[in-house]
């Protein structure tokens, strides 16, 4: 490609509907049928290269205001830390390859999603920023190839197991059951009418991170241990996430709603703090307002809440949530994976 050229790609968050953790590797070996569930989301993560005149190479995230600044590659390279590690890293796997570009640029990095949301920002992020690092660097990359690289280098951001059913809806957008086989992972496309999930669905923020690497790590952790308790509600969790799938090729949407709350009730015994009184408020809250099924995004203990309504009450729920303190994100299924451009 043109070095001069300027690379643009876009992402999109998620929402987990079912059987998440247990694509965290090895956890879905030792459950038969492990399927997880999800919809991508119209919250979007972008990525730019613009190149620079001589050799420095500025790292910026915008949403969270940090900055890295080197001389060139090399000292890229030496780094022990950055203050952007998304960027530093991907930046350290990309410049390290054969051939690789030599010259200066700027890599900035922004989210529509809150920080800790627990819809993916990041992974999300990771896939936007993993497609303009490859064609910057010329490097010809598959969906599934760019969903290894992405992953596995957030793995070294977060230092605990990462699972891989979020780089799914931003590499294809839409609704996705990520089936996890011993032969490897298949991305299925659900064909749901995104009108349907657009009326039903409210994504609310509860105004506080949460720490996804740390209540996953922990009942990954239980489980490999031989907790028994842990064992079983993901078995539970397995046959909710096979029940989900069914439910929505079918759009039965009552079912969908039953599998949600038995998602919930079960996930929330795996770890402490996976729920807290600040979720459970905003969840009662939309349930006095139309709400038929609750569940957290990502790993709990904060984050967003994903509802499900009654039709024609998703005005008056988001009402609720906001007069509770949540804040009410924008619920539309992002029919398109990543999305990359030059100029």
């Amino acid at each position: 490609m043109n070095r001069a050229q300027v690379i643009t790609a876009t992402a999109s968050c998620r929402a987990d509907l079912a059987g998440g953790t247990l694509d965290i590797w090895p956890l879905y070996l030792f459950h038969e049928g492990a399927v997880t569930v999800n919809v991508a989301l119209s919250v979007l993560t972008h990525c730019e290269l613009r190149p620079l005149r001589g050799r420095s190479i500025v790292l910026e995230s915008k949403d969270t205001g940090r900055e890295d600044r080197f001389a060139g590659v090399s000292e890229l390279l030496a780094a022990r830390r950055y203050r952007h590690p998304l960027a530093g890293h991907l930046c350290r796997y990309f410049l390290s390859q054969p051939g690789a570009p030599r010259g200066g640029f700027q890599l900035s990095t922004d989210s529509e999603s809150p920080a800790g949301a627990g819809i993916s920002g990041s992974s999300a992020l990771m896939i936007a920023a993993t497609a303009v690092l490859a064609r910057y660097c010329g490097v010809r990359m598959g969906k599934e190839e760019m969903r290894v690289v992405a992953q596995n280098v957030e793995a070294q951001l977060i230092r605990v197991p990462t699972g891989c059913q979020d780089y799914y809806p931003a590499l294809y957008g839409g609704v996705s059951a990520i089936h996890l086989t011993p032969g490897g992972t298949k991305r299925e496309g659900i064909a749901v009418p995104p009108e349907e999930m657009n009326r039903r669905f409210v994504l609310a923020y509860t105004g506080k991170p949460r720490q996804s690497g740390t209540n996953n790590w922990e009942v990954f952790k239980a489980h490999i241990g031989g907790d028994r308790k842990v064992h079983r509600n993901f078995e539970e969790i397995a046959a909710i996430a096979r029940g989900m799938h069914s439910a929505l090729l079918g759009q039965d949407w009552d079912e969908v709603a039953r599998l949600l709350r038995e998602e919930w009730r079960l996930r929330k015994t795996n770890a402490p703090g996976i729920s807290t009184p600040r979720i459970e408020r905003l969840m009662a809250a939309a349930r006095r307002n139309g709400c038929i099924a609750t569940k957290v995004c990502g790993a709990g203990g904060g984050g967003c809440v994903l509802l499900q309504v009654e039709p024609g009450a998703k005005a008056r729920v988001e009402q609720a949530l906001r007069e509770s303190g949540g804040e009410v994100l924008p619920f539309r299924v992002a029919n398109f994976g990543v999305v990359v451009s030059s100029r």
